[in-house]
């Protein structure tokens, strides 16, 4: 076979410094398109964002030379810095270490793309908290509740 044909769906999950309620109304839309231009320019298509003001969702369609902790390193960082630098009030935003992250079957593209878009909805009966834990029990990751939340 003389090329690599690949299809890899991610849903990533990572969430604010202690879980601060620090994406206000008016730093989330300029955030979600500045994560979005590093997406894209890391040669990953973003397929959904959404969130609440404490976590952010991403489902990409990741490139296959990428890596996927190079690339949540990039976001998180450089959003971070770009916070800070436009929005000098948020001088103690910060992203929590770590994220979480699922593979997707392509026959599922569209469900998790509303169940991101309608994070705001959906989050007015499960904290984020409840989700995370829900996500890790449901794909079988293993974890230690002592050690999920520093």
């Amino acid at each position: 076979m003389s090329h690599s044909h690949t299809l890899l769906y991610v849903h990533c999950i990572f969430a604010t410094k202690e879980r601060r309620n620090s994406i206000t109304a008016e730093i989330q839309p300029r955030l979600y398109k500045y994560i979005a231009a590093i997406v894209t320019e890391n040669d990953t298509a973003l397929m959904a964002i959404g969130g609440t003001g404490n976590h952010v969702h991403l489902l990409l369609k990741l490139h296959p030379s990428k890596s996927l902790a190079d690339l949540m390193r990039l976001v998180k960082t450089n959003s971070s810095k770009w916070i800070h630098e436009t929005f000098p009030s948020a001088h103690a935003f910060g992203w929590q270490r770590g994220y979480c992250a699922f593979s997707v079957s392509a026959s599922i593209i569209k469900d998790v793309q509303r169940y991101i878009d309608r994070q705001e909805e959906h989050h007015r009966v499960q904290t984020f908290e409840e989700e995370y834990v829900a996500f890790l029990d449901r794909h079988g990751v293993e974890y230690d509740r002592r050690y999920l939340w520093p």
